[in-house]
């Protein structure tokens, strides 16, 4: 991906003022979640591995460094002077490529109030796109001055905690409202809008989130999306960069990884809680996705935290 390097002073004094708010709310730790809500810090001080995870619709923003981002078989780069935007829920892995002790990985990740969005545009009379286009759920796109500046005020919120029910909501709202109004505003109309396909791909893919260990037809999706199934394999592969099946496998495995962390699940538990009947297959099918045998990586998950 290109990138145009010429930026003006104001632009270039937003980018050192996130930046700093980002450090000095984050120090040392590698994550946090301020208190306003769905506003996540992280830093990095050297390059990652790949890392593989479920990725709710969000906003991601860079003060500092460089970070790569895998679906399926597209790939997107960001930094200081673009963001990342997903609109649905979708299994990505992620890489920091660009960080150092002396120039730390430094980023900020929103999720998206798609509910609050659809009001928008209700509100704010915006239209759906009258011609529907198949649209990835995921995209990159150069950080507008107004956006950036918005994020600056919400981050100076988190260190106000008695201003942050009272102001956060407007300045959440402002930023919706920019995205809506920037290159991505499509993509988050067309899976707002109940005429889009993307709406009714989103919808499915809300179902198989709250049902990720049941069998799957991919006609009964269809069905259930009012599409055939020819046309409902393809507006989900537009959006998602694979199968139903490869999503729902994705889906499972990451799942499955939670629960082993976070609730000290063992493989074979794990396994017959996402829908897995065989471990063996489970055990070939996590080592493909994550790089290591399920307690192997658990072990080494646990020795970073």
């Amino acid at each position: 991906m290109s990138t145009n390097t010429s930026k003006s002073s104001s632009d270039s004094a937003l980018d050192n003022k996130l930046s700093g708010l980002i450090a000095s709310l984050i120090g040392q730790k590698a994550r946090i979640d301020t208190g306003v809500p769905g506003l996540s810090l992280h830093r990095w001080n050297e390059p990652t591995d790949p890392t593989s995870y479920m990725l709710a619709p969000s906003i991601c923003l860079i003060g500092q460094g460089r970070k790569r981002v895998f679906l399926g078989e597209e790939t997107f780069i960001y930094d200081a002077e673009h963001f990342l935007i997903t609109s649905v829920e979708l299994p990505v892995v992620t890489q920091i490529i660009e960080a150092s002790p002396e120039k730390p990985y430094l980023g900020l990740t929103m999720e998206l109030d798609l509910r609050l969005i659809s009001q928008l545009m209700i509100d704010n009379q915006v239209a759906p796109d009258k011609k529907q286009t198949d649209r990835c759920g995921i995209g990159v796109s150069r950080v507008p001055g107004n956006l950036n500046d918005a994020f600056c005020r919400l981050l100076s919120l988190a260190s106000q905690p008695e201003d942050i029910a009272a102001l956060a909501p407007l300045i959440r709202q402002e930023i919706f409202y920019r995205l809506l109004k920037s290159d991505q505003g499509p993509r988050l109309r067309a899976i707002t809008s109940n005429a889009n396909h993307g709406y009714q791909i989103a919808r499915t893919i809300e179902w198989m989130k709250e049902n990720f260990s049941k069998p799957v037809k991919v006609e009964d999706l269809a069905n259930n999306s009012g599409m055939s199934v020819s046309a409902f394999h393809n507006h989900f592969r537009s959006m998602t960069a694979m199968s139903p099946l490869q999503f729902q496998k994705k889906m499972r495995l990451n799942e499955a990884r939670r629960l082993m962390l976070a609730e000290h699940l063992d493989a074979s538990k794990a396994a017959f809680e996402v829908g897995y009947e065989s471990p063996s297959q489970f055990s070939r099918e996590y080592s493909r996705l994550f790089g290591a045998p399920p307690m192997k990586d658990i072990r080494q998950l646990s020795q970073r935290v």
